[in-house]
């Protein structure tokens, strides 16, 4: 999941100098309103000199539009800009481009901004964590399962409390056919999230893994209840109609 508009506004904490934060603050609430808008006030506050505020903007209404590639290129630059300038923005910068290439479907290039991210000794452990959940999910979609897994349980130690590493934790442990890992993680997901309806619906998938058909049409059933227009609620009809 991708939110870089709060978490762009929480890192620009430290104000820019000059006027240049109420300018950002003006221009981040217009791409969430009026994106288009935004994209033009942006690039032309951009090549005026701009510079990283404006880089962020831009970034924000090409995520509002769901313009992933251009919104992943701009939140580089951004990460490149706040380099240099040692600004202390660039590794959220470099997670959020990595969430944008993850968006527009192109893993890779997310993993290689997450790399950057991770390389940067700045992240708390809470984040870097997140980053860590974020990098194991673009593992997983180029099919290097071993280092998704190394990612995946380096964030379970840095956030232990989050239902959704939890959940991918599990998701991947069934696919690499271990039922009793599943089993063990989902339940933790599900005690932390119990009516959610993508956990309910993997705590089928890893219920019928093990062989319990009984338990895993309960958990498919509940997600259905919980959220039947969803992804998972309506995979989990699916699997229902399946068996």
């Amino acid at each position: 999941m991708i939110l870089p508009l709060i978490l762009l506004l929480q890192i620009s904490s430290a104000p820019f100098p000059d006027g240049a934060q109420k300018r950002f603050e003006a221009c981040a609430a217009l791409a969430e309103k009026q994106p288009e808008q935004a994209v033009k006030e942006a690039d032309a506050w951009r090549t005026g000199g701009g510079g990283l505020p404006a880089r962020m903007c831009l970034g924000l209404a090409y995520v509002s539009l769901e313009r992933w590639g251009p919104a992943a290129i701009t939140f580089e630059q951004a990460a490149r800009e706040a380099e240099i300038q040692r600004d202390g923005r660039a590794a959220p910068l470099w997670v959020q481009a990595g969430n944008a290439a993850l968006a527009g479907d192109d893993p890779a290039m997310a993993r290689g901004y997450f790399d950057r991210a991770l390389a940067l000794p700045v992240l708390s452990d809470a984040m870097r964590g997140e980053t860590l959940l974020d990098r194991a999910r673009a593992q997983v979609a180029i099919n290097n399962l071993a280092d998704a897994r190394a990612d995946l349980d380096k964030a379970l130690t840095l956030v232990p409390r989050d239902p959704m590493a939890w959940l991918l934790s599990a998701t991947l442990a069934r696919r690499q056919g271990d039922a009793a890992r599943a089993t063990k993680d989902i339940a933790e997901a599900a005690r932390l999230a119990p009516n959610e309806a993508p956990v309910a619906y993997e705590e089928g998938n890893a219920a019928a893994l093990a062989g319990d058909m009984d338990k895993a049409k309960a958990a498919w059933q509940r997600a259905v209840t919980l959220a039947p227009d969803s992804d998972a609620g309506q995979a989990a009809a699916l699997a229902i109609r399946g068996q």
